[in-house]
């Protein structure tokens, strides 16, 4: 395919950043202006003759403007096939002439609907010559240049420089693949609008998904695999994805996997005193809550701190330089805040390759939205697990009722054991967690394993007895049977949380009262797999 010189172009455009410089950079080089409407006016103000769309066609806008660009001297002047004796025939016959560039972005209708506009207003914000002239355009990339983006105006200037005001093909095929990005976006938003916000259907019959990719990352999981991070397209909640990287390397997927689940959990204690949440493969090792934050950091670690080594830690306070002190004392991949004051930040700047992630807010743990899966062959989809549970909700089934601290407790272990993988097993107690058993294959071995860790704690920092002596234990999901319930009594554990649901809730209920605990249900369960 040959370059192909830009002498008429078409701007229409409702993002007017860059516009002037452009359409004066393209008069420069004696390309004719078409446009429409506010466009055209943001030209001609800036001094520069422009032709309007209703001279192009002879038809004048009309329809509040829903119709203007819709005619054939604008789409067979892009759609034309140059070379084509027949088209070209038909665009002398009827007096259509070229359009060899088309710059072009669409309404606002994200913006619309995210400022709380009315359905009236959201609708008329439903771009239809816009996207038909993209398409039109892209199609006919052997021919014509399609610009969607003010991001790719620089771009297009300087491909008109290197070729004395031309175009060439591999320009206008990549110009014309994201120009059917940006169309499929579009609608994909507008079918989620039509489809969430408009009719309330959790599950529509096709579930559009677009997202914009804002990096290529180093490597996935493993070195062999490939990986990026994308941002969805539309209306979408803000977290680990949007946080500002203060220092240190480049993040890695898996880092992004490990600083989500760490700061999805730091957000359950949003509003409450400082929280410290360390979590090593997607699952917490350890979390304490405490007056100050460096008290929890220490908390925190010394529930697990083998495997607090190369770890993530999040916070729901911002950080300060003690706190910031003692965690550069260990091995830290990332560290995730809301923000950090100096003395932390200039901790941090010693440890050239830790990442300090900031996120200037918590995101709302309770929010909606819905969780997608990849499985062979499609996808799995679900509501967020956003479910939670008050001291109000539970059910006292043993003889003997939790104490308010014992309630305290298993309030903050539940808090834990829903971020755990299941079958998760969390010991917690005075807002600090004792041992956590993470995704075993029964809920006995998760409840050893956990105990264990406790007590190698308790030797290691030379304790007494182990934390998990007095603690409330949580449990994600039923006991099917009394033998992890019954690990839990033998580690020490006084209160017991768990959803209850068992066809053998009345043994675990008896062997709960036979061992002296008090348990309560909470009616909802937490799997995390």
């Amino acid at each position: 395919m040959s370059d192909v010189i830009i002498r008429r172009a078409l701007l229409s455009v409702s993002d007017k950043t860059g516009l002037v410089e452009l359409g004066q950079a393209l008069a420069a080089r004696g390309v004719e202006l078409v446009s429409t409407g506010g466009t055209a006016k943001a030209l001609r103000d800036a001094g520069l003759a422009v032709m309007d769309i209703s001279e192009l066609t002879g038809f004048p806008e009309m329809m509040d403007g829903r119709v203007k660009t819709l005619h054939p001297k604008v789409h067979g002047g892009l759609l034309a096939v140059r070379d084509n004796p027949e088209h070209a025939a038909a665009m002398e016959a009827h007096a259509i002439g070229a359009i060899d560039l088309v710059v072009v972005n669409l309404y606002p209708f994200e913006a619309t609907v995210a400022r709380g506009a009315s359905r009236d207003e959201i609708i008329e914000n439903i771009d239809i010559g816009g996207p038909s002239m993209v398409r039109s355009a892209a199609k006919n990339h052997a021919f014509v240049t399609i610009v969607t983006d003010p991001a790719d105006y620089a771009g297009l200037l300087a491909e008109l420089e290197a070729n004395d005001g031309a175009t060439g093909y591999a320009f206008r095929k990549l110009m014309a693949a994201r120009a059917y990005a940006a169309t499929a976006a579009y609608d994909a938003m507008i079918s989620q609008w039509f489809a969430f916000a408009d009719q309330q259907q959790w599950f529509p019959e096709t579930l559009a998904i677009t997202a914009a990719r804002r990096e290529e990352l180093r490597y996935g999981e493993n070195p062999h695999q490939r990986a990026a991070l994308y941002i969805p397209k539309g209306p979408h909640g803000k977290g680990i994805a949007q946080a500002r990287q203060l220092q240190g390397k480049e993040l890695s997927y898996n880092n992004y996997n490990d600083a989500d689940a760490a700061l999805e959990l730091a957000a359950e204690f949003r509003g409450q005193a400082p929280a410290v949440v360390i979590v090593k493969h997607a699952n917490p090792c350890g979390v304490a809550q405490s007056s100050n934050l460096l008290e929890a950091w220490q908390g925190a670690l010394q529930c697990d701190d083998v495997s607090a080594f190369g770890g993530i830690v999040a916070t729901n306070v911002p950080l300060d330089g003690p706190t910031a002190e003692a965690i550069c004392q260990i091995f830290t991949e990332v560290v995730v805040a809301p923000d950090a004051d100096e003395a932390a930040r200039a901790a941090f700047a010693k440890r050239k390759n830790l990442r300090l992630l900031l996120t200037g807010d918590l995101p709302d743990p309770r929010r909606g939205g819905l969780a997608i899966k990849p499985i062979t062959g499609g996808l799995l989809v679900q509501t967020r697990d956003n479910g939670a549970i008050s001291a109000a909700d539970l059910k006292v089934v043993t003889k003997r009722a939790p104490s308010d601290q014992e309630l305290k407790d298993c309030l903050f272990a539940w808090t834990i054991a829903r971020h755990v993988k299941s079958n998760a097993i969390v010991y917690a107690r005075d807002g600090v967690t004792a041992g956590i058993g993470a995704g075993q294959m029964n809920r006995r071995d998760s409840s050893r394993i956990a105990a264990l860790k406790a007590a190698e704690a308790a030797e290691k920092f030379g304790w007494a007895q182990s934390r998990t002596v007095g603690s409330a234990v949580a449990s994600d999901a039923f006991f099917p049977f009394a033998d992890g319930l019954l690990a839990a009594a033998e580690a020490g554990a006084t209160a017991i949380i768990q959803p209850g649901g068992s066809i053998r809730d009345d043994e675990v209920i008896k062997a709960a009262d036979d061992a002296g605990l008090a348990m309560v249900f909470t009616g909802m369960r937490h799997f995390r797999h």
